[in-house]
């Protein structure tokens, strides 16, 4: 990974440069709206060939739950079991990031001990000091903005999820990636645009909720893979880049790689154990597999073992290992109402046996 954060720095508005280093109650939760909820999408589906079915987030808040009211504190989970080489017996999680709305997405690692996360609700980028709670807006107006991947050559990429949906590339130069599929906007396969990850040779998989499997090449032309992955969402490459993980509802797929960035050879590489199906994930440098399910990080052999599971909070969404030796994983928690003034996120560490691949910052 390139140390490319300082251009980012340099390149933050002088508004956020005043917020820089601040704890979360210094920043403004915001109120960006994904494309599916905007009023102009109609619009956009009427030019398409074939326009996609309508696509709704809802947690479903309760008529006893008062949304505008401070959420329960998520559960505590119990410490982890022991899985040799990943985890020690008795760790927990330690809370280090805590904000309000939808804001806390799509988590890498960033340079030294630094973490990078994408914010819906606020659009924007923000690089966090596990250490000390306190973060640096780096990317402001990122049109609701939320996962993040950086490839192993330090380019730097963002999901869009407003209106104008796309993957924005934001290091080396901020431009817009990909936005497009088959000639038509990529507002027409529907869904919502979930996650991605970025290869070395500058293309870009990435996920679509109720949409598929798709990869941009270098150049930003998307094309589309798999068959049946109607509820994709978490996405990784093993540390080699001959295989891509995608989640896709209770269990993991495998892909291979092939020399130009396509895919072949669609399998069930293995089932979730630990929630209700898969979100963000991650490997280490031995090429295990940790996949988010709602309420663990389940851990997966390089050839598809459930090794076990790292209880987590009810709502954790997404894995990355962090800190300058990469021996602690991160997670993103997700409580509260989506959607409404309830709605928080988190971002919690626990230290690992385990060593996260050091090649690429996830």
């Amino acid at each position: 990974m390139k140390p490319t954060i300082a251009l980012a720095l340099l390149a933050a508005c002088a508004s956020t440069t005043a917020l820089a280093q601040n704890p979360a109650s210094a920043f403004d939760r915001g109120n960006s709206i994904q494309a599916w909820q905007h009023p102009g999408l109609q619009d956009v589906l009427a030019e398409c060939s074939n326009a996609p079915s309508p696509f709704s987030i809802g947690r479903g808040q309760s008529a006893s739950v008062d949304a505008t009211a401070s959420p329960p504190e998520p559960a505590p989970p119990p410490p982890s079991t022991a899985i040799p080489g990943v985890i020690a017996a008795g760790q927990t999680w330690k809370v280090v990031w805590s904000w309000e709305g939808n804001n806390a997405d799509g988590i890498v690692a960033g340079n030294g001990s630094a973490m990078l996360f994408a914010n819906n609700d606020a659009s924007n980028v923000m690089e966090l000091d596990p250490g000390t709670g306190r973060a640096t807006v780096l990317y402001s107006d990122t049109n609701t903005g939320g996962a993040l991947s950086r490839s192993k050559t330090g380019a730097l990429f963002l999901a869009v999820r407003g209106l104008g949906v796309g993957i924005e590339q934001l290091e080396p130069r901020r431009e817009m990636f990909a936005s497009s599929f088959a000639g038509e906007p990529l507002e027409c396969v529907g869904g919502v645009m979930n996650d991605l990850a970025a290869d070395v040779r500058g293309g870009v998989y990435f996920t679509v909720s109720g949409g598929g499997l798709f990869y941009a090449n270098s150049q930003g032309i998307v094309s589309q893979y798999g068959e049946g992955v109607t509820r994709g969402n978490g996405i990784v490459l093993s540390p080699d880049e001959e295989m891509l993980y995608v989640t896709n509802g209770p269990v993991v797929l495998a892909f291979d790689v092939i020399s130009d960035g396509s895919l072949a050879n669609q399998r069930e590489f293995g089932a979730l154990r630990g929630g209700q199906g898969g979100d963000g994930s991650a490997v280490d440098s031995e090429g295990r597999l940790y996949v988010a399910t709602g309420a663990s990080a389940d851990v997966f052999s390089p050839d598809g073992e459930l090794l076990g599971s790292i209880p987590g909070p009810q709502g954790l969404h997404g894995v990355a290992f962090g800190g300058p030796d990469k021996m602690k994983l991160y997670g993103i928690v997700f409580y509260g109402g989506w959607g409404t003034p309830s709605a928080r996120n988190r971002v919690i560490e626990i230290p690992t046996i385990a060593q996260g691949y050091m090649g690429r910052a996830k």
